[in-house]
C-alpha cells in the first residue's frame, strides 16, 4: 500500500508548493528536513487553534442544532407520520455515514483536507439556510395541521426542496466527519513532545465540543424550536455556521494543508487480485522467510512480521520466475507480485471487519434511543416544577449525551487506574474488552427500555391521562423522567464502546489508512441506520394485521413499543455472543517495528515488562 511522499500546500503563490517526506502524514514539523532543496513550512500549532476549535464549536452547534429536532419538525411541520419521519431520519443520518467514506477517499486521493473542509463548510452551512426556509416561507411546506384527525400531506415540490437541504447536509456532515480531527491534528508537530502533546489536547478539546453542542442545542436550540418558533430555532443554526464558515477561513494563510497523497484502495485490490492470479501456486512451507518481502524506504507503514490467518492471501507475495524486479528490489509490477508487507496490511484490515460487523449491529441501540424515546416523552408527563414548565421531547436525548460525558470522567479518572493494578494492563482494560463492556451496557439499556414502555403504556391505559398528544394519543401520567435510565446507558454504552472503536480502527489500520480508519466508524453507523430501518418496516409490515396489533402504531398506547425494543434486545445478545467469538479469535497489530499476535493480558503485560526492562 506504498504512496507517493506526503506533500504540503506552501502559502506562498510565488514559491512551488513544498514537499515534507517523512515516513508517514506530515501533521507538524517546523520545517523540511532539506531546507536548501524546500521552502521552510512553519507549523503553529495552537496560535491556530482559536480558528480550528472555533469553527468546530460553531460548526457542530449549527449542524447539531439543524438535525437535532427534525424528527418532530418532520411530524408537526410537514405532517408527516411518525414511521416516515424516523424511516428518513435513518435514512438520512445513514447516507451521512457511508458518505464518510467517499469523502475520505476524495480527501485522501484528489483534493487534501482543508479543500475538502472548505467544500463541507460551505455545503453545511447552505444545507441549514435550505432547511430555515423550509420553516420560513409557508409556500415551502404544508398547512398546519393543528389538531385535526387528518393533516395536508406534503406536495413533490416541497419534499423535493426539503431533500436539496437535506443533501446539502449530507455533502457537508459527510466531508467534515472524517477531515476534521486529521486536520487539527495537522497543525502541530509529531516529533516534538509539546506537538505530541498539543495532538492530544486537541482530541480532548474536539469531543469536549462536540458533546457540548450535542448539550447545547438539545436543550437551548431545541426549546425555542418547539416553543417559541421554528423559523427563530432554525435561524440560529444558520447564524452559527455562518460564523463558523468565517471563523475558518480567517485562517487560511496560517494552516498547514497537507495534500493529497494518494488512495491506499490500489494497494489493497493489488493483493487481492494477484492472490486470485496466483491461487494455484502450493503455499510457501515457511511463510515468514520464503514470501517475498521489499520494505521500502520513508514508508509510511510500520514494518509488519508474518502471521498465520488468511493465508490465501500469501500467495500474492509467493516469487515465480515470471515475475520481475527493478533495480532496488522492487516489484516492476505490483498488478503480478506483492510484498510480504502488502499482504499483512490487508490483512490487518480483513481482521478488523468481524469486528467491525458486531459494532454496526452495537449502534442499532444508539440509533433507536435518538428516536423512539422522543415519541415516548410526547405521550408522557414532561411537566417540571409546580409552574408546569414543558420539557420538550428532543431534550430528553440529551441524557445520551451527559451520561457519556460524565461517565467518560469517572472511567478516565476512577475505573482505569483501579483497573491498572488488578491487570496490570496500562489502558486498564483492552480495547476489544472496552468495546465487549459497551455492548453489555447497550443490551442492559434496551432491556430497561422495553420495561419502562411497559409502564408507560400501562399507566395510559389504567390511569386518568393528562390530555392529547396532537395526532399521537392520550398522554400518559408517567413521568417522562423515567426515560432518563435507559438513556443514560445507552450514553454509558458509548462511552465504552464508540469511544474504543475509535481508538480501535485508529490503532489497527495501517499508518495510511487513518483517514479511512476514521470513516469507517461512521460508516457501520450508517450500517445501522439503514438496518433500523428495515426493521421498522418488517415490523410495521408483519406485525400490522395481528392480534397483538402494529408494534409500533402512530398511538403509542395502541402499540407494543415494548416488544421492540426487548426484539432488538435478543438480536444484541446474540450480537453480544458472536462478538466475544471474534474478539477471541482476533489478534492485535503490533506497534512500531514489532508485530506481537497477542489474545490474553499477560501477553500484553509481558509485551509490556519487556519494553521497561529493554
Amino acid at each position: 500500500m506504498e504512496r507517493k511522499p506526503l506533500e504540503v500546500e506552501s502559502t506562498d503563490h510565488h514559491q512551488k508548493p513544498s514537499s515534507a517526506v517523512y515516513g508517514g502524514p506530515v501533521t507538524a514539523v517546523d520545517s523540511v528536513e532539506d531546507e536548501a532543496q524546500e521552502p521552510k513550512v512553519v507549523f503553529r500549532g495552537w496560535k491556530v487553534m482559536p480558528f480550528i476549535i472555533g469553527n468546530e464549536t460553531f460548526e457542530k452547534l449549527g449542524i447539531i442544532g439543524t438535525l437535532s429536532n427534525l424528527l418532530v419538525y418532520f411530524t408537526s411541520v410537514f405532517n408527516m407520520k411518525s414511521i416516515t419521519a424516523a424511516t428518513i431520519i435513518n435514512a438520512f443520518s445513514g447516507t451521512i455515514n457511508f458518505g464518510t467514506f467517499i469523502a475520505a477517499f476524495l480527501c485522501d486521493t484528489y483534493f487534501g483536507r482543508y479543500k475538502t473542509l472548505t467544500v463541507a463548510v460551505i455545503a453545511c452551512f447552505l444545507g441549514s439556510f435550505v432547511i430555515l426556509l423550509t420553516a420560513a416561507v409557508p409556500q415551502l411546506h404544508p398547512t398546519p395541521c393543528g389538531n385535526a384527525s387528518t393533516c395536508v400531506s406534503p406536495s413533490t415540490g416541497q419534499i423535493a426542496f426539503l431533500l436539496m437541504g437535506l443533501g446539502f447536509l449530507v455533502v457537508g456532515a459527510g466531508g467534515i466527519r472524517p477531515c476534521n480531527l486529521a486536520f487539527g491534528a495537522d497543525q502541530f508537530n509529531p516529533k516534538s513532545e509539546s506537538g505530541k502533546r498539543g495532538i492530544d489536547s486537541f482530541f480532548n478539546w474536539y469531543f469536549f465540543t462536540f458533546t457540548f453542542a450535542q448539550i447545547l442545542s438539545l436543550t437551548l436550540v431545541v426549546y425555542i424550536q418547539s416553543n417559541v418558533s421554528w423559523t427563530i430555532g432554525l435561524t440560529i443554526p444558520v447564524v452559527l455556521m455562518f460564523l463558523a464558515c468565517l471563523i475558518f477561513f480567517a485562517g487560511d494563510k496560517l494552516y498547514v494543508k497537507v495534500k493529497a497523497s494518494g488512495s491506499p484502495i490500489a494497494g489493497i485490490a493489488q493483493v487481492i487480485t494477484v492472490a486470485i492470479k496466483k491461487r494455484g501456486l502450493n503455499p510457501a512451507k515457511h511463510p515468514s522467510l520464503n514470501l517475498y518481502n521489499y520494505y521500502p524506504p520513508k514508508y509510511a507503514n510500520a514494518k509488519l512480521k508474518y502471521t498465520d490467518q488468511f493465508r490465501f492471501l500469501d500467495k500474492a507475495a509467493i516469487l515465480t520466475p515470471e515475475d520481475k524486479l527493478e533495480g532496488d528490489g522492487k516489484p516492476s509490477d505490483p498488478w503480478k507480485l506483492c510484498t510480504m508487507q502488502q499482504v499483512e496490511e490487508v490483512k490487518c484490515i480483513v481482521r478488523v471487519l468481524p469486528i467491525w460487523f458486531a459494532a454496526s449491529i452495537y449502534y442499532l441501540t444508539i440509533t433507536q434511543q435518538m428516536t423512539y424515546p422522543v415519541f415516548q416523552a410526547l405521550q408522557s408527563d414532561r411537566r417540571l416544577g409546580s409552574r408546569g414548565f414543558v420539557i420538550p421531547a428532543a431534550t430528553y436525548v440529551v441524557f445520551i449525551m451527559t451520561g457519556m460525558t460524565v461517565f467518560i470522567v469517572i472511567y478516565d479518572r476512577v475505573l482505569v487506574p483501579t483497573l491498572r493494578r488488578i491487570t496490570g494492563l496500562d489502558t486498564g482494560i483492552t480495547l476489544l474488552q472496552r468495546i465487549g463492556t459497551g455492548i453489555f451496557f447497550a443490551f442492559a439499556s434496551l432491556v430497561v427500555s422495553g420495561f419502562v414502555e411497559e409502564r408507560r403504556r400501562t399507566f395510559a391505559l389504567t390511569k386518568p391521562t393528562l390530555g392529547m398528544a396532537p395526532r399521537k394519543g392520550e398522554i400518559s401520567s408517567m413521568s417522562a423522567m423515567w426515560l432518563i435510565p435507559q438513556l443514560t446507558l445507552a450514553g454509558v454504552a458509548d462511552a465504552f464502546a464508540a469511544i474504543g472503536l475509535m481508538e480501535f480502527y485508529y490503532k489497527q489500520f495501517p499508518e495510511n489508512m487513518r483517514s479511512f480508519a476514521g470513516s469507517i466508524f461512521y460508516v457501520g453507523v450508517g450500517v445501522s441506520s439503514y438496518l433500523a430501518n428495515f426493521l421498522i418496516a418488517t415490523v410495521h409490515r408483519t406485525t400490522q394485521n395481528s392480534k397483538t396489533g402494529n408494534w409500533l402504531a402512530e398511538d403509542l398506547n395502541k402499540g407494543r413499543l415494548d416488544l421492540f425494543y426487548f426484539m432488538i434486545a435478543g438480536i444484541l445478545a446474540v450480537n453480544f455472543a458472536y462478538f466475544l467469538v471474534m474478539a477471541r479469535w482476533y489478534r492485535y497489530k503490533g506497534s512500531d517495528d514489532e508485530v506481537t499476535s497477542y489474545e490474553t493480558n499477560e501477553d500484553i503485560i509481558k509485551q509490556q515488562q519487556d519494553k521497561s526492562t529493554a
